[in-house]
């Protein structure tokens, strides 16, 4: 996999209670990734950009919601979403440093 690829596979963390859970509770980090990607190529960006090991990648396809808005029905799009379980003592810190 090229380096480009990588740089486009994650494509940012999702902030939400649940999420803050999964990672306090079972050492998970929940991205939102590309729909194309896999398990393969979400576990090999993970660790090239943040340099933790994953034990596990789950991936699901979130489907958007319909909305009602002044012009009629309208929709939000589809993505996917990754939970990545970290190894033991690993951690990713999403903090940037200024």
């Amino acid at each position: 996999m090229n380096q480009e690829r990588i740089y486009k596979i994650l494509l940012g963390p999702v902030v939400s209670e649940k999420a803050t859970a999964a990672g306090e509770t079972s050492n998970q980090v929940i991205f939102k990734v590309a729909s194309d990607a896999t398990k393969l190529e979400v576990k090999t960006a993970v660790q090239t950009l943040f340099d933790a090991k994953v034990e596990q990648v789950r991936t699901l396809n979130v489907k958007g919601k319909s909305k009602r808005t002044r012009y009629g029905l309208g929709k939000r799009s589809d993505w996917k979403k990754a939970y990545v379980r970290l190894a033991q003592g690993q951690d990713i810190d999403f903090a940037v440093a200024e």
